[in-house]
């Protein structure tokens, strides 16, 4: 699905990606994680055709992003963070209309159900919703073009907690397994149970890119009373210490997708040894 090879990428002299790569397949639902400023975003305008490499190769379908043909673009799609672009004066029923034939697998009895599930209705104009509600728009959507490949940026951004929940079902029950999804976020604990294989991102390297039982096999999650003299990572909590170590014989744990990211970004070589292929 997505072949990126020693991919970098510069604003003028600033470098914001540095030999980035990694496979990505269909059928999963991907957590791109990474601290502010290290070209999430980018990768993401990279992989969809926004943005040109400065260096190295982003393929996708076999196919470079970046020459836009209507071959590809109609089987992928890209939400950015900022949903302005949809607020003008169209219903959302119309915008629906006149946007959905560029995806030839559009499901209007998908978009509507996904509308009623987030209480919106599609006959109210964009410019007089809420940003929630334009965030909810722009999710239905999204998810009915029934793309091949489904970039999100920061979707769970503008929602509010019941929203967020909503959100996590649609993801789980209206994703194709035929797709390949791209989430990326920094709101970790909103999408944890939907976001498998993580990949954490410095823009330096691609720090891991592992699915959630790997990580569990490598790594171990757990509340202890004292910290153990293995601890990578911990942080009190009410009852005791959550901790994170290597998984030394202590069985399958539930990855903690905020300690893990901590855990990453204070032992970036320890965890590319510990996931190292053999």
């Amino acid at each position: 699905m997505i072949n990126i090879s020693n991919l970098s990428f510069r604003y003028g002299k600033k470098e914001v990606l540095t030999n980035i790569c990694m496979k990505l397949e269909t059928g999963k639902i991907y957590g791109l994680l990474g601290e502010n400023g290290v070209g999430k975003t980018t990768l993401l305008k990279i992989i969809c055709g926004l943005q040109e490499p400065s260096g190295g190769s982003c393929a996708v379908f076999n196919e470079n992003p970046f020459r836009r043909k209507p071959s590809f673009l109609n089987r992928i799609y890209y939400l950015p963070e900022e949903t302005e672009y949809i607020q003008n004066d169209f219903t959302i029923k119309y915008f629906a209309k006149i946007n959905a034939p560029f995806y030839p697998k559009f499901d209007n009895i998908k978009l509507d159900t996904i509308l009623k599930e987030f209480d919106v209705d599609s006959d109210r104009k964009l410019n007089k919703l809420s940003y929630g509600q334009t965030k909810k728009a722009a999710i239905a959507f999204a998810i009915a073009t029934n793309v091949d490949l489904l970039l999100l940026d920061e979707p769970s951004n503008g929602l509010d907690i019941p929203s967020k929940t909503i959100f996590r079902k649609i993801m789980a029950e209206y994703c194709l397994d035929t797709t390949c999804t791209i989430i990326s976020t920094h709101q970790v604990r909103d999408l944890e149970n939907i976001i498998d294989p993580i990949i954490i991102l410095d823009n330096r390297a691609v720090l891991l890119n592992e699915s959630l039982e790997r990580i569990s096999e490598r790594l171990y999650f757990g509340i202890e009373n004292t910290l153990p003299y293995n601890t990578l990572y911990s942080e009190p909590t009410l009852g005791g210490y959550l901790c994170v170590s290597e998984n030394n014989g202590q069985g399958e744990s539930r990855v903690n997708l905020e300690a893990l990211f901590n855990t990453t970004m204070q032992h970036k070589s320890k965890i590319k040894e510990l996931f190292k292929t053999a």
